[in-house]
């Protein structure tokens, strides 16, 4: 088991700290198979369901929300709104778990999670931007930054195909598609 050490430098201090190669590559990918899971069942559940809409949830925001005005719009435009979030749950789940396109589908996801963590606001910033489990953190938060985390790792590269689309000569001749693989 390779053991190696990471240093560098957090809020204008050294820090270090040794980590075993095989125990993070293991919870990076079991990371990822999570957040596939939580996508691909929150997608699937919206598209076999015929009476889903989103127009229930973005009726559901409270008042009091600082973004109200945004998620009364998108609940205007249920024919759009409606297979946007059923269709991107499912393919950034399949993207997350094939890892194909890794980047694109975590920033994707990470996006969505911001989305649905706005909604959650029961207040503004003088009510300290209560949610549904707290102040400010909830699970939706958590999942976006764990996304943006994984797309920062490259996790798509671990046992995934994004590692076989890098070595294709379409991606070596346009490098720029590198930035949505990983």
């Amino acid at each position: 088991m390779a053991r190696q050490e990471l240093s560098l430098e957090l809020f204008g201090k050294k820090a270090s700290l040794e980590y075993s190669e095989r125990w993070i590559g293991q919870s990076i990918l079991g990371l990822r198979v999570l957040m596939a899971w939580v996508f691909i069942q929150a997608g699937l559940e919206k598209i076999l369901d015929p009476e889903w809409t989103a127009v229930h949830f973005l009726e559901g925001v409270e008042s009091a929300n600082p973004f109200m005005f945004l998620f009364e719009w998108f609940a205007a435009y249920p024919g759009l709104v409606d297979p946007l979030v059923m269709w991107t749950q499912l393919l950034i789940g399949l993207a997350l778990l094939l890892g194909v396109f890794f980047r694109f589908a975590a920033l994707g996801g990470a996006i969505q999670m911001l989305m649905f963590w706005l909604a959650s606001f029961e207040a503004g910033l003088m009510a300290g931007f209560p949610v549904a489990h707290g102040y400010l953190v909830n699970d939706t938060l958590v999942y976006a930054v764990l996304l943006f985390g994984l797309g920062a790792l490259g996790a798509g590269r671990l046992h995934g195909l994004d590692s076989k689309l890098e070595e294709t000569d379409l991606v070596k001749e346009n490098n720029w598609i590198r930035y949505l693989l990983g």
